[in-house]
């Protein structure tokens, strides 16, 4: 197992594990159906991607490569959006099937999806997410091959 794999996978489960726990608090307080307060999921996931990529770039020291660091920042958050999907999914068909509803309220009755656009969105929504940030934490992490220009 490579070093870019075992480091995703740490930050990956970190990144699942803080999401869950948050929304398990919003639950407990119940805030979880204001949709607003999912904007700190994008929180947690940035620290998750910009950490993993920082790990990876400090543990490879001279062979920290672009496409590696992309790589490490991708799967890791390929990682926690699959898991807190699967969560999200156990959570909605099983534990709490009002949730969607209240959700949803009559948005997509009439096209009978109900909580699978809700899972579908949470796994875009994570994907999307974790893309951006890969690609645009590595503009702080790469190396630079710009000539000095002392004069």
């Amino acid at each position: 197992m490579n070093s870019t794999f075992k480091i995703s996978l740490r930050y990956g489960l970190a990144m699942t594990l803080c999401l869950i726990a948050y929304f398990l608090i919003l639950r407990l307080f119940d805030l979880h159906e204001n949709p607003w307060l999912r904007l700190f999921n994008g929180v947690i996931m940035s620290l998750g991607v910009y950490y993993s990529i920082k790990y990876y770039k400090l543990s490879s020291k001279t062979t920290f490569t672009y496409i590696n660091g992309i790589k490490t920042g991708l799967i890791s958050g390929l990682i926690a959006t699959v898991l807190f999907t699967i969560f999200m999914a156990i959570y909605m068909f099983h534990l709490d099937v009002e949730f969607t509803q209240k959700l949803l309220g009559d948005w997509f009755e009439d096209y009978g999806v109900g909580a699978n656009i809700l899972i579908f969105i949470i796994f875009i929504e994570g994907m999307a997410s974790s893309v951006v940030l890969a690609l645009g934490f590595m503009q702080f992490f790469k190396n630079s091959n710009n000539i000095s220009q002392k004069a």
